[in-house]
């Protein structure tokens, strides 16, 4: 896939889990796909971006552990010339080891969290071919097959969801959905949960596949009057994208036959 090794920064470990929290705020530093860069660093230099990073050095600074170590990690991951699906999430996991940069993904070997389970739930009873959901959490063989997992908030606290929220990384994720949305080509949206439908009405849905189902969570998985248990989302984005686009997503790519 195009743009898969164009980094922009340091080095990145974007291909390796990462389990432990933020070490130091590196703004337009964090590696990102090349494609990425030019809207992360304006963001990083606005008024909003320098409010957010000093939000988060003070409470670093005053002993707050946070999470993920690396926010951006889905840029690095998925280049916007890649992107053919963005699932959007809200807030990172907020307990130790679990975010790892990728909305609703968590490293290898930490115990699948109830939403993923049910996405897992869901993906088997849309498309088969899985005795039982993954062992494996990690979505990784997802984004870098151009999934964008983008958390509309990219950073927590620990043991304090939506401790971030409303600080300023909002700013940013709704400028990388406009980017998916207004760049050349069709993509799918799934849409999980009435925080992510906000986007909907900002959302070319002529050109792309906008999917709505409620949020994964054991609370509104199966709520009416759209449970996400039964959606079929996974395949009707892999219908819609061979027919548009030629192509599809191994959503079972790498994944495991039993649970753990």
């Amino acid at each position: 896939m195009s743009g898969q090794s164009e980094l922009f920064g340091a080095a990145s470990n974007a291909g390796l889990p990462a389990s432990s929290a933020l070490a130091a705020w590196r703004g337009a530093e964090w590696p990102v796909a090349s494609d990425w860069q030019p809207l992360v660093a304006e963001f990083m230099h606005s008024a909003q971006g320098l409010a957010l990073a000093r939000f988060i050095q003070e409470r670093m600074a005053s002993g707050a552990r946070i999470y993920p170590p690396e926010p951006l990690r889905m840029l690095a991951l998925t280049p916007l010339a890649d992107v053919r699906v963005v699932i959007l999430g809200q807030d990172p996991y907020h307990g130790a080891g679990q975010a790892e940069g990728l909305a609703f993904s968590v490293p290898d070997g930490v115990r699948i969290p109830p939403s993923l389970r049910n996405v897992y739930k869901e993906l088997a009873r849309d498309l088969g071919g899985l005795a039982s959901p993954p062992a494996n959490g990690s979505l990784l063989h997802w984004a870098t097959q151009g999934v964008l997992l983008l958390n509309t908030c990219l950073t927590v606290e620990e043991g304090l969801p939506a401790s971030h929220a409303g600080r300023g990384w909002e700013v940013l994720t709704r400028q990388v959905v406009q980017a998916c949305n207004q760049a050349p080509g069709q993509r799918v949206f799934m849409l999980w949960g009435a925080h992510a439908q906000t986007f909907a009405p900002h959302l070319d849905g002529d050109r792309h596949l906008v999917l709505k189902a409620n949020h994964p969570s054991p609370l509104s998985a199966n709520r009416a009057p759209t449970p996400f248990m039964g959606c079929g989302h996974f395949g009707l984005a892999n219908q819609w994208m061979q027919t548009n686009i030629g192509a599809s997503v191994d959503w079972l790519a790498k994944t495991q036959k039993v649970m753990a």
